[in-house]
């Protein structure tokens, strides 16, 4: 059993090691992070597809949505991505008309470490708001307020 668990262990330090965003997440880049506490870092998208288009990951390598439970950590930590990127539109972006929070779900995610995507609209191009539609069951984005949803604790419904 102690071996599976340094297994485990080990499997874990390689998968951060080599995930861009936990690099990210440790400064190990030259990315200018716009907001960074003990759970949460934040910065530009790469290649944005709105006006504003940040993202909020998790300090702790999380590979997708698929990942996350219903319960109050995952909860908490989905909300306080959700108020980061929030606050991030709002200081950045006040007079935005529409603000967009959500999630790419496997298999449509492009990096497998949990990230909000946080958008003041317009898309730009307009043709990129094809990448964030929700095909349901199928998967695609999912809004941060249904994720919420999914994952809020039994005994707090």
């Amino acid at each position: 059993m102690i071996g599976a668990a340094a297994k485990s262990v080990a499997m874990a330090a390689a998968l951060s090691s080599s995930c861009i965003f936990c690099q990210i997440a440790r400064s190990s880049t030259s990315t200018t992070l716009l907001h960074q506490d003990d759970k949460v870092v934040a910065f530009q998208d790469i290649n944005p597809s709105a006006f504003r288009h940040y993202l909020v990951i998790p300090v702790e390598h999380i590979p997708t949505v698929r990942d996350l439970k219903r319960s109050s950590e995952d909860f908490s930590l989905v909300s306080h991505m959700l108020n980061v990127g929030q606050g991030l539109l709002q200081r950045d972006a006040p007079h935005a008309k529409h603000y967009r929070y959500g999630f790419h779900q496997p298999p449509f995610n492009s990096v497998n470490h949990l990230h909000l995507h946080c958008f003041a609209l317009p898309f730009i191009p307009r043709w990129k708001a094809i990448k964030y539609l929700s095909l349901g069951p199928f998967g695609g984005f999912i809004d941060a307020g249904k994720l919420l949803e999914r994952i809020k604790p039994l005994s707090s419904i």
